[in-house]
């Protein structure tokens, strides 16, 4: 049974998880709307140079691949592309 993404403590598979630099599977470039299951590490943000905040977003994979990435390296989707045109 999949996670609660905003659960405070991660499951088990959160250990094994590699940094996909591309924000997909490493494995199989699945896409991570596609993942099966997802933890979002909202405890321990990360603040930028300019003050904003982010994310470790972690996916396990349909291939049983474990990665993260940055939220703020998660590509736009449509509905943010509407709300900013730019």
């Amino acid at each position: 049974m999949p996670n609660n993404a905003f659960a405070q403590f991660p499951s088990d598979w959160v250990q094994s998880a590699t940094h996909a630099y591309g924000f997909c599977c490493p494995r199989c470039q699945a896409i991570a709307a596609e993942a099966k299951d997802v933890w979002i590490n909202r405890g321990a943000p990360v603040y930028t140079e300019f003050q904003q905040r982010k994310w470790q977003e972690f996916y396990l994979c349909n291939c049983d691949y474990a990665w993260w990435g940055w939220s703020s390296d998660r590509p736009p989707t449509e509905l943010s592309r509407r709300l900013d045109p730019e």
